[in-house]
């Protein structure tokens, strides 16, 4: 706790100070730009990775950056009220479905049903992720890659990504301004160990290097 509390000093005296103007244009209202939804595994920092500033991304954090398929019930509402208030309300321009290696969440998928029975919300959470778990098992048998753990972590990962643009699309809201132009939609994937982000191409159905 010592350490926390040196850091909101720290930030109250120093980084506070650097930005003070940018807190104070953003007191009484938020206009950021993107909807940026990711892992909430600690080692992503959306604000680090996209060099970003206060007030320009509404962050969107859960296991395994999964956006649910829309239901007219309202299931999983602390992730589908943020989408709807970020698109409807806040008219945000673009949504980045944010990816990362070694996802814990994405590993998760492919965990026996014993194992997942021991933490039945995450279990009840990745059943929107099945999908992809399907995809992921067929794509190694394919390629021979059956035992290959490597492979199908970073298949599970990157896959999970496209997944998640195609549940956003299962949204009217989200389609009515993707398709008038209003909404960009971008898959991205982050590598902890070297840093580097990769941009889906969907024309080329892969990964592409941005940085």
């Amino acid at each position: 706790m010592d350490y926390l509390l040196e850091g909101l000093i720290k930030f109250r005296t120093e980084d506070f100070e650097e930005h003070k103007h940018i807190f104070c244009r953003l007191k009484s209202h938020q206009a950021p730009h993107t909807l940026f939804v990711t892992c909430s595994d600690s080692r992503v920092d959306p604000q680090l990775i996209t060099n970003s500033l206060p007030g320009d991304l509404f962050v969107v954090r859960n296991i395994a950056n999964i956006i649910p398929t829309f239901t007219v019930e309202h299931e999983h509402a602390a992730t589908t009220s943020a989408l709807e208030y970020a698109v409807k309300i806040l008219k945000v321009k673009r949504i980045i479905i944010c990816g990362h290696s070694n996802c814990g969440g994405c590993s998760a998928i492919h965990l026996p049903e014993e194992v997942l029975d021991q933490i039945p919300a995450t279990k009840k959470w990745l059943t929107q992720t099945e999908n992809v778990r399907i995809r992921v098992t067929a794509e190694m048998k394919a390629n021979g890659k059956t035992k290959d753990l490597d492979y199908r972590e970073w298949l599970t990962e990157q896959m999970n990504i496209v997944e998640q643009i195609k549940h956003l699309l299962t949204y009217p809201y989200v389609v009515d301004a993707y398709n008038k132009k209003e909404l960009e939609i971008i898959g991205m994937y982050y590598t902890i160990e070297t840093g580097e982000v990769f941009i889906y191409d969907s024309h080329k159905g892969s990964f592409e290097l941005a940085n």
